[in-house]
């Protein structure tokens, strides 16, 4: 039993990795991801203009505008666009925006002013115009809070430019201010600075720069690979069996293996064809760790434990898939009874993310024992920065072993019997049934 059964692992491995459709299938989504994180960053840096705006100041207090200057600065844009990229807010654009400041007089009336936005039937004119309050840099006597700013932009101001201008006003209204009261802006702004530095990790391994950004990402990156092996062998695994059984070439099979020998065949091939799309993935990811220096971050027991589930998850869908196609006859018949198979693989995926961020909370423990989605709890929880104890790991991993077994059971009795009936495709309390009678 086992030699031919290994014929027919042989055979349906060799089939599909030799495949044109399974080679496109296993380089597009390293393509993808290569493509969407250099590629097109470059393409919309290319096409994105550098800020260019034009700027003119009414400075209602007469005491604004030296601020003013002095915040408009190339160098002072140059510096806060730096300052912000440090302190984990990228900048947009390459280069910082130029702001042109036009001086008007104080006492300048805005209505003629506001013709200057429309000035040339310009749609897409980079212009705005700023009249600073009276009572901006020095209160009234009888109010609270200081005074502020308008603002008005042209319709095609772009949103980048405005935010740089309304940055720049900020800051040069609250150096006036300091100034006003007798203070130095600089001093002050020096005191108050504090630079931005990543905690360190201190394990048992040793001591590492903590990376949050990965931290955060890792339960799902787990997750979408436990999802992406499962689908592409247990889909394969369907899919040839429709097709075996619809012309009738599982008849000519079974003439020479039983239906058990057959249907373990086919599933250990398609678990070898999900292991090899598993090790590129992971080794595509170690690969582009390594290149960032990163690959101290992760830790080698967790590929281990990712192939362990893996598996286990392979055999509760990858059965149930071998099922359905033994039971229907044509494709369409197949996606009426997938629907509940796929809501079973889809929703764990969706909630590994927030079960990593949250992996000590009672629904991730719960989701960790609750076959057959217990694989995406557990290895979410084990990617995240508070991994669950060793007891309920293997606890989870038997689990996952006894609902491996329960479904490989129960797909092994449907399979012999829906192999060879044909006429009207089969539900699930008909596949209840044949288990049964089997």
């Amino acid at each position: 039993m086992i030699g031919r059964a290994a014929l027919v692992a042989k055979r349906e491995y060799v089939t599909t990795v030799s495949s044109k459709g399974f080679l496109i299938g296993l380089l597009i989504m390293p393509v993808m991801l290569v493509l969407i994180g250099t590629l097109v960053p470059r393409l919309l840096d290319a096409q994105r203009a550098q800020v260019r705006a034009e700027v003119a100041v009414i400075d209602r207090s007469g005491s604004a505008l030296d601020e003013l200057r002095a915040s408009f600065d190339p160098q002072a844009l140059a510096a806060r666009m730096t300052a912000g990229a440090r302190g984990g807010m990228p900048a947009r654009n390459a280069s910082p925006p130029v702001l042109t400041l036009v001086e008007r007089p104080g006492s300048a009336d805005i209505e003629s002013e506001k013709e200057w936005l429309l000035a040339d039937g310009k749609q897409r004119a980079q212009r705005a115009i700023v009249v600073v309050h009276p009572d901006a840099v020095e209160r009234r006597p009888d109010a609270q809070e200081f005074g502020s700013y308008d603002l008005y932009v042209s319709a095609g101001l772009r949103d980048a430019a405005e935010s740089a201008i309304r940055e720049s006003v900020r800051q040069a209204l609250i150096g006036a201010r300091l100034k006003a009261s007798g203070l130095e802006p600089s001093a002050i702004q020096a005191a108050m600075r504090v630079s931005r530095t990543n905690a360190t990790i201190v394990a048992a391994g040793g001591e590492q720069k903590a990376q949050r950004g990965f931290n955060r990402a890792l339960p799902f990156v787990f997750g979408l690979l436990l999802f992406v092996g499962v689908m592409s062998s247990g889909q394969t695994l369907m899919t040839s069996m429709v097709e075996e059984k619809s012309s009738r070439v599982v008849e000519v099979l079974l003439a020479a293996v039983s239906p058990l020998e057959l249907m373990w065949g086919k599933l250990l091939g398609q678990l070898g064809v999900g292991l090899t799309v598993m090790s590129v993935y992971v080794g595509l990811g170690i690969l582009g760790l390594s290149q960032f220096q990163l690959l101290g971050l992760l830790d080698p027991a967790l590929v281990v434990y990712l192939l362990v589930f893996f598996v286990i998850t392979y055999l509760v869908f990858g059965a149930l898939m071998l099922a359905v196609g033994a039971a229907v006859n044509q494709m369409a018949d197949a996606q009426t009874l997938m629907s509940p198979v796929m809501l079973l693989l889809i929703a764990p995926y969706v909630l590994s993310f927030f079960i990593g961020q949250a992996p000590d909370s009672p629904f991730s423990i719960a989701v960790s024992f609750i076959p057959p989605v217990n694989s995406f709890g557990i290895l979410a929880r084990l990617a995240s920065d508070s991994p669950p104890p060793v007891w309920q790991v293997l606890l989870s991993m038997l689990v996952g072993i006894a609902a491996a077994v329960a479904t490989v059971w129960f797909a092994a009795k449907t399979f012999r019997i829906g192999l060879l009936m044909h006429g009207r495709p089969p539900n699930f309390a008909t596949l209840i049934r044949w288990a049964r009678m089997a």
